[in-house]
């Protein structure tokens, strides 16, 4: 018998086929992270054992615990949350952290890569709503880190990330996904070098499908795939 989690696995997999096809894309070209966050190793492992291979954590050190309880498997681990300046050392032990929101973090993240000879991705969370509480970088402060980026020789950014105001209905984030697109063809253009941002990390378990409509690479899905989340306190 599948799992619920295998089976949930595979009805947003189709969903996401569906949003791809929907406007002419290739579901090839999207990538799914289960957002694990909460949730026991076990239900890692059953995601695992239905194909999944990249999984993503909010905080630094429930992240590590679940590295380390499962090093036999070949996972490629996403740190989401916001990144605290002390927690950066042991950052690097993700494959990609999505929460680059300062030239300042960004170049203490190159200083500790090249140190410990680690190469992460790193994606910039951008702010385009300006919510109280919110992390993420506005847009003129984006384009800093990415003349910045630039001169970096271990820490590899590779693309945006954004985490809109959380909208009633699905539709309601689409003017943001939309948004953070143009910005990104918008600093292609201007000659921000193609590699910096081949990848927009946006949608969630209640938007994915639009987020791909409007240019997502990698969507971050949790509840969709693991079911409720318990409440952390």
């Amino acid at each position: 018998m599948p799992s619920a989690i295998a089976g949930r696995l595979t009805a947003v997999r189709a969903r996401i086929d569906a949003a791809a096809r929907s406007v002419g894309r290739s579901p090839d070209d999207i990538r799914l992270i289960a957002v694990s966050k909460t949730f026991p190793v076990d239900a890692i492992r059953e995601a695992f054992a239905a194909g999944q291979r990249e999984f993503g954590e909010n905080k630094v050190q429930e992240g590590l615990q679940k590295i380390t309880e499962t090093t036999e498997l070949s996972i490629k681990w996403h740190l989401l949350g916001h990144l605290q300046r002390n927690k950066i050392r042991k950052a690097i032990a993700f494959h990609a952290v999505h929460s680059i929101d300062s030239v300042e973090l960004l170049q203490k993240l190159e200083e500790t890569a090249l140190a410990a000879d680690a190469r992460p991705e790193l994606f910039v969370q951008v702010d385009l709503a300006g919510e109280a509480g919110k992390f993420g970088a506005a847009p003129d402060e984006v384009r800093r880190v990415l003349d910045a980026a630039d001169r970096c020789r271990a820490a590899r950014v590779v693309g945006l990330m954004i985490i809109p105001p959380v909208p009633d209905a699905p539709e309601d984030a689409r003017p943001w996904f939309r948004q953070l697109r143009e910005l990104r063809d918008g600093w292609v253009a201007s000659g921000v070098p193609p590699h910096l941002l081949r990848e927009l990390s946006m949608g969630m378990s209640g938007d994915f499908e639009v987020a791909i409509q409007e240019g997502a690479t990698i969507v971050r899905v949790g509840t969709a795939i693991f079911g409720s989340r318990h409440v952390q306190h």
